[in-house]
């Protein structure tokens, strides 16, 4: 049997990219977000947030409406959701972003419902995924070592707290690259790394037990 076509270093960065942002999306536009050590701020307003997880892969579009609204009427602020890269790249340069992977559909359902949006962008997703989020290509990219400071794989991070501490040294490097990374793209809203005690200034730091409720 002839194996998948092997994609070349470059392929897992430029993937990547599709789903490299995190961001806050506000129900009303031109709003600042910031925050400090006990709360988000928006438009100069200290905020607690509850925030409850829709998968939008794990619903079809017809559904979303009525998710939000259910979630409204539970008092929720803010949809969380990861973003499923094998679903958007099942293959190298093959991207999917219809039917329940129609991610700006889904913003904008939340957005219409007057709710938040917090979108965890992964790429690797704790959250009983299928290869965790990672498409099945991305092992065939030569010289790859997952979630590591591995410069074919090098990107955006999720929940690494347990994994810096197994790899040393090159965790910590590649944590902080992260970081670097993602505070540099300067999108105007803060970032969170999950599970992440340390995380480099300006980045908002989620340990477990959750940030917010220490």
């Amino acid at each position: 049997m002839r194996g998948p076509t092997r994609p070349s270093p470059s392929a897992a960065a430029t993937a990547a990219a599709v789903l490299t942002f995190i961001f806050v999306l506000l129900p009303t536009a031109e709003c600042g977000v910031t925050y400090d050590c006990k709360a988000i701020i928006i438009n100069e307003q200290c905020r607690i947030l509850n925030s409850g997880s829709i998968h939008y892969p794990r619903s079809t579009p017809e559904m979303w409406e009525g998710l939000m609204q259910k979630a409204k009427d539970g008092d929720l602020d803010v949809i969380q959701t990861y973003g499923f890269w094998n679903g958007h790249e099942p293959s190298p340069g093959q991207y999917n972003f219809e039917g329940r992977y129609d991610l700006v559909r889904f913003v904008r359902t939340v957005q219409q419902a007057g709710l938040y949006m917090h979108l965890r962008i992964g790429p690797y997703i704790c959250g009983e995924w299928n290869f965790g989020g990672f498409p099945v290509w991305l092992k065939y990219v030569p010289g790859i070592s997952f979630r590591t400071d591995n410069e074919p794989f090098k990107q955006i991070e999720n929940e690494y707290e347990p994994e810096a501490r197994a790899f040393g040294a090159a965790g910590h490097d590649y944590v902080n690259w992260a970081a670097k990374m993602a505070v540099g793209l300067d999108i105007g809203v803060p970032r969170v790394m999950c599970k992440e005690d340390d995380a480099p200034d300006p980045v908002v730091y989620n340990s477990s037990p959750p940030l917010a409720n220490q």
